[in-house]
């Protein structure tokens, strides 16, 4: 964060100083858990009905050293920033802090599925041009944005910011947080679909953040998606298109994989063409590549250092397509953060790719936040599971059920799926039926799936110790 006086925050919060010095300078940085307050910070008290941080405003400033706290109550001996609303109150400072740094670059990015791989991917090629901040896993949402956004200090070069929704507005809001002069819109599909409504909602609720654009800003559409494609008529700025249709701007063409499920394209963008190899598992990584390439190129970067870049391309992101392999022969794809139908759907691909020769074994949990589509999406990802060939199927637990259902519904499959309690119970099946060779997908919504995938690492860990 940029320097900033306690009166300057207090003003641009519109908040009321209680036992503060307005002359103290707050250096950053900002938090909202006391054990990381450092000297100089700025605590924000946020009320709740488990944990309120009032109850530790004041060893927030004795023990931890900061210069004022940001909340909605007076702490008796704290020096306060109060206002009705810390969470609104923390928008409203990072967009004080942005508006004070005319040199920044905001990176705003969006979609159903693959926005922090491909913040990842941006922020990766950014580095390169400049000092980048970007957020750890999905910082995404009223709280993890502007906490991200004042991070941004005079010596940042761009800022780089996944924008998520959980209803029309959403991103909207964020967008007045943090304006952004790109935006990338990666697709528009049924996550969330229980709280929006219909995909439509979805479409209008995304398509927010091409509204927020500058006449002189950028955004990068996928051209293999027609609902974003659409959203070329709901922005004023320019429009890039990119992915595999033939009228893309930012292309990949003569598309291969090789045996991890990486792969390797012909880059063909307006300044010529290149080679590209990338070395991050999965199919769909080819688009979610093409995006960062083409906020990369708009940024300078030349396309000999651009393909040269993607290839050098990794996952610092935890649980998303991480490929490791263990000491007996076993292959685990560990994509086991979150899951929806179309995220499920490009992990199986990925899976039979890798597994084109070898057996391959999908451990699916639920998929949440599904509404009226639920079964209907949990049956579809276990049809595609059949459909692909996946020899063993375990569903884990009973709200999974109808990926089960999916999967023996295809009359011609030649698999078996079995449905299994829980977690534990999936890491016993494993233990039993694992032989070399097997290629095993792990992927989940956030109900302690990942378990399984720790399991499976836990156990190659303890083989690699025991060998040596």
């Amino acid at each position: 964060m940029i320097p900033m006086s306690v009166a300057d925050l207090a003003a641009a919060v519109d908040g009321r100083l209680v036992g503060a010095d307005p002359d103290a300078l707050v250096t950053g940085p900002i938090e909202f858990d006391s054990r990381k307050v450092r000297p100089g910070g700025l605590f924000v008290a946020f009320p709740g009905e488990k944990v309120d941080g009032h109850d530790y405003a004041a060893g927030a400033v004795a023990d931890g050293g900061a210069v004022a706290v940001l909340g909605s109550r007076q702490v008796d001996g704290v020096p306060m920033v109060l206002v009705d609303d810390p969470r609104a109150a923390l928008g409203r400072l990072a967009r004080a802090v942005l508006d004070r740094l005319p040199a920044l670059t905001v990176i705003g990015l969006t979609g159903s599925s693959g926005k922090t791989t491909t913040k990842d991917l941006i922020a990766q090629l950014t580095v390169r041009l400049g000092a980048t901040v970007a957020p750890p896993g999905s910082f995404n949402n009223e709280l993890g944005h502007p906490y991200t956004a004042l991070q941004a200090d005079a010596d940042t070069r761009f800022l780089v910011l996944e924008k998520g929704a959980r209803g029309l507005g959403h991103v909207r809001y964020l967008c007045e947080v943090a304006p952004p002069r790109i935006a990338v819109v990666l697709n528009v599909g049924v996550s969330h679909i229980g709280e929006f409504g219909s995909v439509e909602a979805i479409a209008e609720a995304k398509g927010e953040l091409v509204e927020g654009l500058p006449a002189d800003g950028l955004a990068v559409l996928n051209a293999d998606d027609p609902r974003v494609r659409a959203m070329t008529a709901r922005t004023a700025a320019r429009t890039v298109l990119v992915g595999e249709a033939a009228d893309a701007e930012i292309r990949a063409v003569d598309v291969t994989l090789d045996d991890r499920g990486r792969a390797s394209y012909t880059l063909v963008t307006p300044d010529g063409r290149a080679p590209v190899r990338l070395g991050i598992s999965g199919r769909h990584q080819v688009g979610n590549s093409l995006a960062a390439a083409a906020v990369a190129r708009e940024l300078g970067m030349p396309l000999a250092e651009l393909a040269e870049a993607l290839g050098a391309l990794g996952l610092p992101s935890t649980r998303r397509m991480d490929v490791f392999d263990r000491t007996d022969g076993v292959t685990v794809i560990d994509d086991s953060y979150n899951a929806n139908p179309a995220s499920t759907a490009a992990a199986l691909r990925a899976l039979a790719g890798m597994g084109a020769r070898r057996r391959t074994i999908a451990v699916l949990g639920y998929m949440a936040e599904l509404g009226e589509y639920e079964r209907d999406g949990h049956a579809e990802v276990g049809r595609l599971a059949a459909e692909l060939g996946v020899d063993r199927l375990l569903v884990v637990g009973e709200n999974a059920t109808p990926i089960h259902d999916g999967a023996v519904s295809v009359a011609d499959w030649g698999g078996e799926s079995v449905l299994v309690s829980d977690q534990q119970a999936a890491i016993a099946e494993l233990r039993r039926e694992l032989r070399s060779g097997d290629v095993v997908l792990v992927k989940g919504s956030r109900y302690r799936t990942w378990e399984v995938a720790d399991a499976l690492r836990a156990e190659a860990a303890r083989s690699e110790g025991g060998s040596r």
